[in-house]
C-alpha cells in the first residue's frame, strides 16, 4: 500500500549544457509506480545482486494506475526493475568494494555501490507470473518496501554486450565470491 511508502515523490537536480556550454540547475520529479515486498530489511541484509541469488523470491506490487502498462510483460522471463535506494543516506566519490582488487582504486561509479548522488538502483530480475498487479520474482536483491520507478524487459540483443574488459574489471571488483553475494553492507 502507498501508505508504506516514505518517498512521495523522488526529487533528482541535474546538471544541463544549453547550447552556449552554461550549466543549468533542473528538478525532474518521480513517483512510484509500485513497491517491492521481500524478506529483506536493513537488519537482515540483501544480496548485493540479487541474480546470483535465483532462487529468493518476493513479489512487486505495481498501483492501480500503472496496472494497464504491465500487459504483455508476462511474454517474458526476465526483467530490468528500476528503483530508488530509499534507505542510503550518503555516499562517497571513492569506494572499496569488500572482495574487490586493493590494487585498484574505484571511483563510486566504477562500482555497483547502492550509496550514490540519486541512489536510483536496476536489477534483472525473473518475472514468474502477474496477478492482479502483482508481479511474482525471484532473483530480487532489494529490501521490503522499495519505491520501484519504472520496468523494462530484459532483451538479450541490446542488453547483453560481451567484453573482455570489462570481464576482467567485473573480477577486479570482487563480484564472483561468496562475500559478493551475502554483503549488503553498502546500503549503510
Amino acid at each position: 500500500m502507498r501508505k508504506h511508502i516514505i518517498l512521495g515523490t523522488l526529487i533528482i537536480a541535474c546538471v544541463q549544457l544549453n547550447s552556449q556550454s552554461q550549466n543549468r540547475l533542473y528538478s525532474m520529479n518521480y513517483e512510484p509506480i509500485g513497491i517491492m515486498h521481500t524478506d529483506y530489511s536493513p537488519e537482515t541484509g540483501a544480496p548485493r545482486q540479487g541474480i546470483l541469488v535465483p532462487d529468493n523470491s518476493g513479489t512487486i506490487e505495481i498501483f492501480p494506475e500503472y496496472r494497464k502498462a504491465l500487459t504483455t510483460l508476462d511474454s517474458f522471463e526476465y526483467i530490468i526493475v528500476i528503483y530508488h535506494f530509499d534507505r542510503v543516506e550518503s555516499w562517497d566519490p571513492l569506494v572499496e568494494p569488500p572482495a574487490s582488487d586493493h590494487d585498484y582504486e574505484f571511483g563510486l561509479f566504477a562500482t555497483r555501490s547502492p550509496r550514490r548522488p540519486n541512489p536510483i538502483g536496476f536489477a534483472v530480475i525473473r518475472l514468474h507470473k502477474i496477478e492482479s498487479g502483482i508481479m511474482h520474482v525471484s532473483g530480487i536483491d532489494a529490501f521490503d518496501g522499495t519505491p520501484v520507478l519504472d520496468i523494462k524487459p530484459f532483451l538479450p540483443s541490446i542488453d547483453c554486450v560481451k567484453s573482455v574488459q570489462n570481464d576482467t574489471m567485473e573480477h577486479r571488483l570482487g563480484h564472483h565470491d561468496e562475500i559478493f553475494i551475502k554483503d549488503s553492507s553498502f546500503y549503510k
